[in-house]
């Protein structure tokens, strides 16, 4: 306990000592940042004022954003005011925060991506018992379970971790607070928790996995079926981009999370984080607004509405 109190502040990787760099670095993550944040409340806000968007699809898709939101905000923020600082350390309760906010945000979304894929199998393969049994109440269960599921996943295991002794050398070879990095500065054996982390990610991200791939066999067998080419292209549509959500993110976050600390070199690990930390909060509202004509007829609306009632304020100005 005592080596542990030692530890009040973890030094996280800089991407380079040359201040020129650090503002190449800060004005990049700012740029992405930004882009997540603007695409995503884009998506949010126009799923929540278009009442043609009142569906169970748009409504996991509006939860899906919201946790993409707080995923990238948990973690690129302190990155850029560090490079912006020229600072490397975070506090050892900010490490805390960021470790059980990153894993719940990041469970919660594989959680709700399950979800999505059984409302898109239920839609395209029970087309008539679609509104029985996504009903407004099902789905507000299904997203809270999603939610506190991912709770419940990263309370275990952000207690799992910081129970351990730190001591020593306290600096995390990765931008943000990572697990696969703390375990490395635990003095104690920690072999058997790795293990048991990693067993864990396995059994939960295999299931959720293999559960999305039989959803969308079935589904790509009826769409096989449907004897309508704009039939068959409307739920591909709709079924594609999910897919490569999925796709993207499971590769890049199983990578990191369920591979060996010891593994793969600093280098790798820093692209693969950015990969599944940053680039999924970007891509998903491009996905879906790029390949969803509602969505992009939404939008548009909405900028209509916004500029009619602009000429409408400015045509009744009284003349000077």
């Amino acid at each position: 306990m005592s080596n542990r109190t030692t530890v009040t502040k973890f030094l996280l990787l800089g991407f380079s000592d040359i201040r020129e760099l650090q503002i190449l670095h800060f004005v990049l993550f700012l740029v992405v940042y930004l882009a997540a944040l603007v695409g995503n409340l884009l998506v949010i806000t126009v799923i929540a004022l278009d009442r043609h968007l009142h569906t169970p699809m748009y409504f996991f898709l509006m939860n899906l954003s919201i946790l993409d939101l707080g995923s990238i905000s948990v973690t690129v923020p302190k990155s850029m005011a560090n490079s912006f600082m020229n600072t490397r350390s975070i506090s050892y309760s900010g490490c805390v925060a960021q470790v059980f906010l990153f894993l719940f945000l990041l469970s919660s979304d594989l959680a709700l991506l399950t979800v999505m894929a059984y409302d898109r199998y239920v839609a395209i393969c029970q087309p008539l018992h679609y509104e029985r049994v996504m009903n407004r109440g099902a789905c507000v269960q299904m997203a809270a379970s999603a939610w506190i599921s991912g709770i419940l996943y990263s309370a275990l295991h952000t207690g799992n971790t910081f129970a351990l002794t730190f001591c020593g050398d306290n600096t995390v070879d990765q931008f943000f607070c990572e697990i696969p990095q703390l375990l490395k500065l635990i003095c104690s054996d920690s072999y058997l928790i790795e293990v048991g982390f990693i067993t864990f990610g396995v059994c939960l991200g295999l299931g959720c996995f293999v559960y999305m791939i039989v959803s969308y066999v079935q589904i790509f067998k009826t769409v096989l079926r449907i004897p309508s080419e704009q039939g068959q292209h409307k739920a591909f549509s709709t079924c594609l981009p999910h897919l490569i959500v999925v796709t993207m993110f499971l590769s890049t976050s199983s990578f990191a999370y369920l591979k060996p600390t010891s593994s793969s070199t600093s280098g790798l690990d820093l692209l693969v984080a950015v990969l599944y930390s940053m680039v999924p909060p970007v891509t998903n509202p491009i996905i879906y607004s790029m390949r969803n004509k509602e969505i992009k007829n939404a939008v548009k609306k909405l900028i209509g509405w916004r500029l009619f009632t602009k000429n409408k304020r400015t045509v009744f100005l009284p003349l000077p």
